[in-house]
């Protein structure tokens, strides 16, 4: 040993041993995420509760952040979306399409339910959601040897 400092991983929004400039630590928007998750209505627990745990055979996350805003529930192998729109989006429809034209342009595809489909026929908004998934895949590899 010839006493220099051994290596070690760079922090997170360190600079590391390569010396350049500091990066800007990117906090993630987990605060909002759990305190949306803690405030979930009714019609996204009952949701929830068949989508959890791989039960329609993908891992979805709730109140995940997309960008500047966040997914009701995510499927990041599919890039699939699902939004749960109550009252409240009647008065917001236009943040809704901004929101939208956002998530399709990085490639993902949404599903808008409405809270009261969910509220009355449960076991056919699912049926409807095995459906898309049935034949949604995820972004294709590229061909292998790089051709």
């Amino acid at each position: 040993m010839t006493g220099e400092p051994p290596l070690v991983p760079p922090p997170a929004g360190g600079r590391g041993l390569g010396g350049g400039p500091a990066r800007p630590f990117k906090q993630r928007a987990t605060l909002r995420a759990k305190a949306l998750r803690n405030s979930s209505t009714t019609p996204e627990q009952l949701l929830w509760q068949c989508l959890k745990g791989r039960k329609l055979g993908q891992k979805f996350s709730r109140q995940m952040p997309v960008g500047p805003y966040f997914a009701d529930f995510l499927c990041r192998e599919l890039k699939f979306i699902i939004e749960l729109d109550g009252t409240s989006h009647d008065q917001n429809v236009h943040r809704d399409i901004q929101r939208d034209a956002y998530c399709r342009s990085l490639g993902f595809q949404i599903l808008r339910i409405s809270n009261d489909d969910v509220m009355t026929n449960l076991e056919g908004v699912v049926s409807h959601i095995k459906a898309i998934l049935a034949q949604a895949h995820p972004q294709p590899l590229p061909p292998a040897g790089g051709e």
